[in-house]
């Protein structure tokens, strides 16, 4: 009679933790970031590609100059090459191989500084969008917000309200 009474017990406060546990599940609140979003869609991040444009501009456009201009004299160098005497040829040769060499190391240098950059202004696009994410949890009492999720239903889907926020602390 015993076991059957603690069985009986340990099954309705099985039963009860169990009914707890749903009870809290309903009040436990969800919501999902798409960082990708925040990242197009964002007045911030649209300023910060701008700028990074606006600041690589000048550059990229005399590197791609720089570029079309040796392609040129590559290609007159392949026409006038049988007609140039040996050491016209050796000298045009030596000359366009430096030449390329240094549009080399200027497009990788250009390249990594534009990654450098890029990864700035997104560390600080980052922080900015935490700050937001946070201020939306905290002002719509969200017990947990998840990034860039594999699945979710779009009801948890708070992206543009961190997007609003995130455009009004611009304002700021």
């Amino acid at each position: 009679m015993k076991t059957i009474r603690k069985n009986l017990l340990v099954a309705l406060l099985a039963g009860a933790s169990a009914f707890t546990g749903l009870v809290q599940a309903q009040d436990f609140k969800i919501g999902i970031v798409n960082t990708d979003r925040i990242l197009r869609d964002s007045n911030v991040a649209k300023a910060a590609q701008a700028k990074l444009e606006s600041e690589f501009l000048k550059r990229e456009k005399d590197l791609n100059e720089a570029i079309s201009s040796f392609k040129a004299s590559a290609e007159k160098f392949e026409r006038d090459a049988p007609t140039l005497a040996e050491t016209q040829r050796v000298a045009k040769q030596k000359q366009l191989i430096e030449q390329d060499r240094d549009l080399k190391r200027r497009q990788r240098e250009f390249q990594e500084d534009l990654g450098a950059r890029k990864n700035e202004e997104n560390q600080m696009l980052f922080e900015k969008a935490g700050r937001a994410v946070k201020q939306v949890a905290e002002s719509e009492k969200y017990d947990l917000v998840l990034q860039d999720a594999a699945y979710f239903n779009p009801k948890h889907d708070i992206t543009e309200k961190v997007i609003k926020a995130l455009n009004a602390s611009v304002g700021k």
